[in-house]
Parts: structure tokens; C-alpha cells; sequence
């Protein structure tokens, strides 16, 4: 259990100091799943397969939203492969100048080390 707290407080300090996008390739398995509550405006597709395609996912929302504030809260640990972080977020889409609050639950199955899923359930409005 001391390697799911300490990988999950990684995973969360790296979030809150704004390196969620760098961090993908150390904590992340190649063959991780990112799998959204729903398909996202702008994709065609729920689940991105592979840490690279993770990791563009991440880039690309970050190119296209002022963030003004990201809280991320956790790790909440379910053993033995399992943690949990909520997340609230306020940004801006760049295209539409639209402001919104976020707020999310997303839970993160390890494997060996490494993050092999993660599936995010959004608060509805």
C-alpha cells in the first residue's frame, strides 16, 4: 500500500504544481486508457489509448482553456492498485471567451508502478 499513497501523492503534487502534462511519461504505462465521463467537444472518441496519445489529450485541452485554478484533492487509496483525486477546476475556452467551473472525480488503477487507466466521472450541471 506505501507504493499506491506515495505514486498517488506524486501524482497529485505534480497536478497541483501545474506539471499534469510532463509528468504523463513518468508515471504513466505506454499502453495506459484514459477514458472520459463523455466524448469531449472537439473529439470523436471517449478513451485515449497509449501514454502518447494521453499525453496530446492533455496538451491540447491546455491549449485551448485559460486555467485559472486547479485544485486537486487526494489521494483517496483503495488497495491494493487503486487511488482516487477530485478535481475543480475554473477556466476560460479560448475560442468562445466561455468562463466554467469544473469539477470531476477520477480514479486511477497502477499496475507495476504505473498508471494504466483512469476514468473520469464528471459533477453534472
Amino acid at each position: 500500500m506505501e507504493e499506491l499513497v506515495r505514486l498517488g501523492r506524486d501524482f497529485v503534487q505534480a497536478m497541483r504544481e501545474g506539471r499534469g502534462i510532463a509528468h504523463v511519461d513518468d508515471i504513466y504505462d505506454e499502453n495506459a486508457q484514459s477514458v472520459e465521463a463523455v466524448i469531449p467537444p472537439g473529439r470523436d472518441v471517449r478513451i485515449a489509448k497509449g501514454r502518447a496519445a494521453i499525453k496530446a489529450k492533455r496538451e491540447s485541452w491546455a491549449a485551448t482553456h485559460d486555467i485559472h485554478k486547479l485544485e486537486a484533492d487526494g489521494p483517496y487509496v483503495h488497495p491494493p492498485h487503486q487511488f482516487g483525486v477530485r478535481y475543480e477546476a475554473e477556466v476560460t475556452q479560448k475560442e468562445s471567451g466561455k468562463q466554467m467551473t469544473l469539477r470531476e472525480i477520477a480514479i486511477y488503477s497502477v499496475q507495476d508502478g504505473k498508471i494504466v487507466r483512469e476514468e473520469f466521472f464528471m459533477y453534472p450541471r
